[in-house]
């Protein structure tokens, strides 16, 4: 029974009856074994994306016997997968969708629409399929005892963000002028999941919005970076990785435990280090210029 710091999945959360769940990179990693997690509580029904149907496949069968899982082909470095997985979920409610899939300190590039490639897939794939399926969540906490929630995954990297933030001006370039290099370009687009995730809260007060860094994991984000890159991570973090399973415990607390709405008003919280841990982030996390500029900005570049 997996526990990490005083949170055991299994023990803490409640019943999950009625509720649709859809979870971005669901095939592995944290975003696989957050999905076990929540599997775990009687959910009506679990969709989640990726971009292999072998690792899928291995989900489904691992998911506990009469909980219907569903898997939404999607490359969240396109806009138009995207927009064909958002047209494939036919479901009428959505109670949480927790935006997982990322990458992290890539070689320079750029997806498949053109944008600098850890933003593009960070925030924009993210935030694209959360802008599709946002009228779907709106009814959905028009219900009654409705408890709709939206879970970004951040990282406490996102302090290495540029000066101001967010560098619009050139997110359609690789950036590679970026100071700190790739780990920079990651961190703007953490940053971006905070201050996004943060938006929606102010825009919709119907639905619990809140960001988590899952913590430092030992997960293929970690093990398919180059050696000076893993070494990095091995240094930053003496103690040891945590291991897939622990790291999906800070997601699923936000996700489906109880009063997280309130811990997140309840003090100045940009994010949640695991478990439930409020981290107060930096100034940039509590731009309202920066929020509202980017969330227009995304509303823009993918038509919603």
């Amino acid at each position: 029974m997996t526990s990490y710091r005083g949170f055991t999945p299994d023990k803490d959360l409640p019943d999950l009856s009625g509720k649709v769940i859809l979870i971005t990179g669901g095939t592995r990693g944290v975003g696989k074994t957050a999905l076990l997690h929540l599997a775990k509580h009687n959910p009506a029904h679990i969709y989640f994306t990726g971009r292999n149907q072998s690792a899928a496949d291995s989900v489904l069968a691992a998911l506990p016997s009469g909980i219907k899982g569903t898997f939404l082909q999607c490359d969240l470095s396109s806009l138009e997968s995207v927009r064909t997985a958002a047209e494939a979920f036919k479901e009428a409610r959505l109670d949480i969708l927790i935006a997982n899939a990322g990458i992290m300190a890539v070689d320079a590039g750029l997806t498949k629409d053109g944008y600098e490639i850890q933003f593009g897939t960070n925030h924009v794939g993210n935030a694209a399929l959360l802008l599709r399926l946002l009228p779907v969540m709106r009814r959905t906490a028009e219900q009654p005892g409705s408890d709709v929630r939206f879970v970004s995954l951040t990282s406490l990297g996102y302090q290495g963000h540029p000066r101001g933030g967010i560098r619009f001006d050139s997110l359609r370039t690789t950036q590679e002028d970026m100071t700190l290099g790739t780990w920079g370009r990651y961190a703007q687009s953490k940053l971006a999941n905070i201050v996004f995730a943060r938006e929606l809260a102010r825009r919709e007060p119907g639905i619990t919005s809140v960001a988590v860094h899952p913590g430092v994991v030992a997960t293929e984000l970690v093990s398919t970076l180059g050696f000076w890159n893993r070494l990095l991570v091995s240094v930053t973090n003496p103690r040891g990785l945590m291991t897939p399973d622990e790291g999906g415990c800070n997601t699923a607390w936000a996700a489906a435990a109880k009063g997280v709405r309130e811990k997140a008003e309840k003090g100045k919280t940009a994010f949640f280090e695991p478990v439930g841990k409020s981290h107060s982030g930096d100034a940039e996390c509590w731009n309202d210029e920066l929020a509202k500029k980017l969330w227009e900005w995304t509303e823009k570049e993918v038509g919603v």
